[in-house]
């Protein structure tokens, strides 16, 4: 009885699953070239000056515990790569995929997680678009790195 999903036996160790395997490894890694980029983003932006004239208050610290979970995610949401469309346009994947993680920051983890509301508005009404900025870097930076491990 096959369930079509195996753990490990002989018939895994094919050309293709090691091709795949690759594929989400370099999606994760990638995710989390894009995170980093993201996060130095926000903490420059933040550092600068730059969220806070935009009537912003996203300023976080740049830490080790601020920086790793973000990493992590990073990775995670880079597992959308895996998804075939765009190939050759790989900024315009990068910027629609993004959509994903803004979509969720703005709707789940604000509003659910944190005491900022919907969208982030208790935290400046441009808000939106600039974690729409953030996470198109995210985007681009994971679609690129992609782009440039093949």
């Amino acid at each position: 009885m096959s369930y079509g999903f195996v753990l490990w036996n002989s018939a895994t160790n094919s050309p293709n699953l090691r091709i795949t395997m690759k594929k989400l490894l370099v999606f994760f890694a990638a995710g989390c070239l894009g995170a980093l980029a993201n996060s130095l983003t926000v903490w420059l932006f933040g550092d600068l000056g730059v969220t806070k004239s935009l009537g912003v208050a996203i300023s976080p610290t740049l830490s080790a515990g601020w920086l790793y979970p973000r990493l992590i995610w990073g990775g995670l949401w880079g597992l959308l790569f895996v998804l075939p469309m765009l190939q050759s346009k790989p900024l315009l994947k990068g910027s629609l995929l993004s959509l994903f993680p803004t979509i969720v920051q703005l709707f789940v983890v604000f509003p659910y997680q944190t005491r900022y509301g919907i969208a982030g508005l208790e935290l400046g009404l441009l808000t939106p678009l600039a974690v729409l900025f953030f996470n198109w870097v995210w985007g681009v930076v994971t679609a690129l790195t992609i782009r440039l491990a093949r």
